[in-house]
């Protein structure tokens, strides 16, 4: 159902003219998902030569950008298609909240659309450290320092880095979010969103 769903969200049988306007949406949640699937390629050809260890991390990244052809450039399509990802659900938001979009029968669908938000903004931090060069270190050190001033921010801080940022069984942890668990749940809650635009029909009236 929920695919069956999510395909006549992308291919609907009629379209009002009017809804056919760029600034009816500025399509920016079909650019979103577009982007977080780019990512998902992306990502699953960088799997081919990244090991998840202390030891073997950066240079796998070195390896991947002077001795892979088409590495460097894979590497910095990930990483610019995460930033893109990130403006655009951001500029959707702005939109859902300047047009009233969230308002009833869509508050549901608008809890979910800020699910997909923080969990993006997640999946770019956990993906930040994997590199393993200083930068990503101190910036990782940085983050869960701050995480402990949040309430049960201590709690949440020792199941991350459980042997301190940089030691093996963390970077372990943050690959397996970045490359399993969050972009699953990603995939899940873009379904559901797309689903439940259908489900309300007031989004788009063609529906």
């Amino acid at each position: 159902m929920i695919f069956t769903d999510f395909l006549k969200h992308l291919f609907p049988r009629v379209v009002p003219e009017r809804n056919l306007r760029f600034t009816y949406t500025f399509c920016l949640g079909g650019l979103a998902f577009s982007a977080f699937l780019i990512m998902l390629l992306s990502g699953m050809l960088l799997l081919v030569y990244y090991q998840p260890t202390p030891e073997r991390a950066f240079n796998s990244i070195l390896f991947l950008e002077s001795s892979v052809w088409g590495g460097k450039y894979l590497r910095s399509l990930h990483r610019l298609t995460s930033h893109t990802l990130l403006v655009l659900i951001l500029l959707h938001t702005v939109r859902v909240i300047l047009t009233g979009a969230y308002q009833r029968p869509r508050q549901l669908n608008w809890v979910i659309g800020c699910l997909l938000l923080f969990l993006a903004l997640f999946e770019a931090y956990t993906g930040y450290l994997l590199p393993f060069d200083q930068l990503a270190f101190w910036a990782t050190q940085t983050g869960m320092e701050l995480m402990t001033t949040l309430p049960f921010g201590t709690f949440f801080r020792s199941l991350l880095v459980p042997d301190g940022v940089g030691q093996g069984l963390s970077l372990l942890r943050f690959y397996a979010l970045h490359i399993v668990i969050v972009p699953l749940t990603l995939l899940t809650l873009s379904s559901l969103h797309f689903y439940r635009v259908r489900k309300n029909k007031g989004v788009l009236p063609y529906l």
